[in-house]
């Protein structure tokens, strides 16, 4: 998984859905940024994230699996190599359905943070979305509902302060590209999202969530 990421990384730096959009709008907007404020982004990806807090003054640590993204601290989200409260908020954008034990990264970032979480994904829509996820990226593990999320949020110690739903709309051929899916499993892609495709356009559905670490 590390080194078909690590070939992403140029592809995910220069996707227009990664690197804008009201989503990431909100998700900084929700970190309540600002100088001073020290900020650990969790699988990085692109840097996105981590570019926008630092604007607004944030001191940011990086972490990402794959070496090629550029990361500061080269790790998983599920063994984060930092003592308990080291950081003010933690954060996690369009990442977390590649993990393999959800619930062990969030446990992680809930104990290395002081005060917030904010967390961006993909929901759950339906199998077939699943499938087609699956297919067009094999690192897919799941995408979790809202209920899910707030399930194991709460199992990790956090409290759920805000919630947003938005909508994402790639270019399907750009969407497939960008991790080298192969003909045939693009073809079988399309099949299974037709439902979800209008003129070439696909929608994806994602959360926002604010947490705060509990302090029962």
């Amino acid at each position: 998984m590390t080194d078909a990421w690590s070939q992403r990384a140029e592809a995910f730096r220069e996707s227009p859905m990664h690197r804008e959009g009201p989503d990431l709008d909100l998700l900084v907007e929700w970190c309540d940024p600002g100088h001073g404020v020290k900020v650990l982004d969790v699988a990085t990806g692109g840097g996105h994230v981590a570019r926008r807090l630092r604007e607004h003054g944030c001191t940011v640590v990086t972490v990402d699996p794959a070496p090629g993204m550029g990361p500061d601290v080269v790790s998983s989200a599920e063994e984060l190599p930092f003592q308990d409260g080291s950081f003010d908020v933690v954060t996690c954008r369009i990442a977390a359905h590649h993990f393999q034990d959800i619930r062990g990264a969030i446990a992680e970032m809930a104990r290395v943070a002081q005060h917030l979480v904010v967390i961006e994904d993909n929901v759950f829509s339906d199998e077939r979305v699943e499938e087609a996820e699956r297919l067009r990226d094999p690192t897919h593990v799941r995408c979790y509902s809202e209920k899910e999320w707030k399930e194991m949020l709460a199992e990790g110690g956090l409290e759920v302060e805000q919630l947003e739903h938005f909508e994402r709309h790639p270019v399907v051929d750009d969407w497939l590209a960008r991790v080298q899916t192969p003909p045939a499993a693009a073809e079988r892609v399309r099949e299974l999202l037709a439902d979800h495709t209008h003129d070439g356009v696909l929608t994806l559905k994602s959360i926002v969530v604010r947490a705060r670490r509990s302090q029962k």
